[in-house]
């Protein structure tokens, strides 16, 4: 009995000390089931945490790609329009770029002809300038002759004063004749014999004869006796001037025919007096006075031609 129990002492505490055991290892493998049910219980917070997590991260993306989405649709609707407006404005743009060329051919043209008249214009002008300087010519004629005659009588050492604006050449009446009479003195002869071939040879020179009208001379005398006896005076003295020019040895054929056809012999009387300071100059006013004129119906036919153009065409 003693060893019965001291077998079943042993025994039991052989028996206990197994179930001790049993007790441990069982603890001991709930403990790690506790450790992996609350490491899985973590994980799997962790998971859904991190899940939920990338989940509203994953949401806000797709709301943030649909906004992105509509912006770019709402940005390709605005492509899509401006491409339109650009059609339009290229459409527009070759519209204006054909006007403009069609406006450059325009130009092109009008400039040809704004050439052209610019052309005529100057042509016009070079006439107008020509025709200009022929008037000019024209009306200083009476200048040019009166301008020639004093350098003609200068260079022939003859005195006799020519009017500058008239072309009037005054002679003493002494040289010529004698009181109250109408023979020509020798000196007066000799005078004539000197001045008519200078004087003929400017008024009768080509540029000249076709306008000189007439060359008249002119007898004056003072105021003493009466009016009626100085004009037959003052007549027969410029008549015996006149005839004694004409038949001038001296004279071509030429310059004599045409002295007949031009010349003039007036007498004036007493009615030209010649004055100083107010107070009458007899010996002054007995003169011989050449005067000659233009033909102003010659010089107006030859303006009219000048500014038709003839005379141009003629030339």
């Amino acid at each position: 009995m003693a060893r019965q129990r001291i077998h079943n002492r042993r025994g039991g505490k052989a028996a206990s000390g197994t179930g001790a055991s049993w007790i441990s290892y069982s603890d001991m493998m709930a403990a790690l089931l506790l450790i992996f049910v609350l490491i899985l219980t973590y994980s799997l917070y962790q998971y859904f945490t991190m899940l939920e997590i990338k989940t509203k991260q994953l949401n806000d993306q797709e709301t943030h790609l649909q906004l992105t989405q509509e912006e770019l649709n709402s940005k390709e609707q605005k492509l899509i329009i401006i491409q339109g407006d650009l059609d339009k404005m290229k459409l527009t743009l070759d519209e204006q770029e054909k006007q403009l060329a069609e406006s450059q051919i325009i130009l092109a043209a009008k400039q040809e002809e704004l050439d052209a008249a610019t052309l005529k214009l100057q042509e016009q002008q070079s006439q107008l300038d020509a025709q200009a300087r022929q008037i000019d010519n024209l009306i200083g004629i009476r200048t040019n002759m009166i301008r020639e005659l004093s350098s003609s009588l200068s260079a022939a050492n003859l005195s006799a004063v020519v009017d500058p604006n008239s072309g009037d050449i005054k002679l003493d009446s002494a040289v010529f004749f004698e009181t109250g009479r109408a023979e020509i003195r020798a000196e007066g002869k000799e005078l004539l014999d000197r001045f008519i071939p200078v004087y003929l040879d400017v008024l009768l020179r080509p540029e000249y004869s076709d306008y000189l009208g007439e060359i008249i001379i002119e007898g004056h005398t003072d105021s003493s006796g009466t009016y009626e006896a100085n004009l037959k005076l003052s007549q027969n003295r410029a008549l015996q001037v006149a005839l004694y020019c004409i038949n001038m040895p001296s004279l071509s054929n030429a310059q004599r025919t045409k002295l007949k056809q031009i010349m003039t012999a007036k007498g004036r009387s007493s009615s030209d007096l010649v004055y100083v300071n107010g107070v009458e100059d007899p010996d002054a006013s007995r003169r011989v006075e050449f005067k000659f004129s233009l033909k102003d119906a010659e010089m107006i036919s030859q303006m009219n031609k000048i500014l038709s153009g003839e005379d141009q065409e003629g030339n």
